[in-house]
């Protein structure tokens, strides 16, 4: 009987163990920073990552699926309002990084702070012999028939942003924009890539609401497309990163949250031309600061949020 009980110990010792030395990490964005996030920490600290990688949409579906049986330990989402949602749903745990104290505070809350930052912007063509766009409205213009793709903000949730962001700083002239938009011929086609890869190609000449980081990287790979942010005004797009309430390895967590706020950390965001979230870390391309920014109350936002996405359907999608 002693033996089986010191068996069954040390059966339970090693999962413990083993499992200390596993986290799951839910991201959507690109791919390379969440390889790259989890190799570093790995070799730092020892704890091996798995990553799933996907879009906001196929992350939070997979979070949704798997309620009943959490597999997830710390999620990066590209839409700050599902932080906000999962919150009040009492699915996350509290926890203040170290490093978060030059974190803006519109950026950090108890129980969620932001991992980096892009903003929506035009990512155009410059060789689809159309003129430079300056404003969004540019694109609803009859040069631009045909030829311009937008994400679609049920599936990107930078893209819902950007839709909350217009009808914050634009009342009704926002939805007057969108359907302009859709009679001269925007095309919705899914998330980010689905609405950048047309205008890489050549069949499209210009994203309406484009992640800016995306576009940046591409440009500097070669491809001939302008990052064009308007000056009357874009919003911004924090990617909240959280720890669930369900975790179970917590101090594995809290140690990868506390690596992504490091110097190291923030230095890998910035090589994929996000803004970081540390405003002492210098980034590759403009920053907030550089930005007319449109102050968009996050919460009314998330609250609304099926409302707004039936609103943008029966304007553009569904006419």
């Amino acid at each position: 009987m002693l033996r089986t009980a010191t068996i069954a110990a040390a059966v339970t010792l090693g999962a413990t163990a083993a499992q200390a030395d596993t986290l799951t990490f839910y991201t959507a964005g690109p791919g390379g920073l969440a390889d790259a996030l989890a190799e570093a920490f790995e070799a730092e600290t020892g704890t091996r990552v798995n990553v799933f990688q996907a879009t906001t949409g196929q992350v939070m579906a997979r979070l949704e699926a798997e309620e009943a049986n959490p597999q997830a330990d710390v999620v990066v989402s590209a839409s700050w309002g599902s932080a906000v949602d999962m919150h009040e749903r009492g699915l996350l745990m509290e926890y203040t990084s170290p490093h978060a104290e030059n974190v803006p505070d519109f950026l950090k809350h108890s129980h969620y702070v932001a991992q980096g930052i892009s903003a929506l912007a035009i990512a155009w063509n410059t060789q689809s012999d159309t003129p430079r766009p300056g404003e969004w409205a540019d694109l609803a213009d009859e040069a631009f028939r045909d030829l311009v793709t937008m994400p679609d903000p049920a599936q990107s949730g930078s893209a819902f942003d950007l839709v909350v962001g217009l009808e914050t700083a634009m009342g009704d002239d926002a939805w007057d924009l969108l359907a302009a938009l859709a009679d001269n011929g925007m095309i919705v086609p899914g998330p980010n890539a689905a609405a950048l890869n047309p205008v890489l190609q050549g069949a499209a000449a210009a994203v309406f609401g484009a992640v800016d980081y995306i576009s940046y990287a591409r440009a500097a790979d070669g491809e001939t497309v302008e990052v064009i942010v308007p000056e009357s005004g874009t919003v911004i797009a924090p990617r909240p990163m959280f720890i669930l309430e369900s975790t179970s390895n917590p101090d594995a967590a809290m140690a990868f949250v506390d690596f992504v706020l490091s110097d190291a950390g923030q230095a890998l965001v910035a090589d994929t031309w996000m803004m970081p979230a540390r405003a002492d870390v210098e980034g590759l391309r403009p920053g907030v600061n550089d930005l007319n920014v449109i102050d968009v109350d996050g919460d009314a936002a998330a609250a609304r949020r099926d409302e707004i996405i039936a609103r943008f359907n029966d304007t553009v999608t569904d006419r």
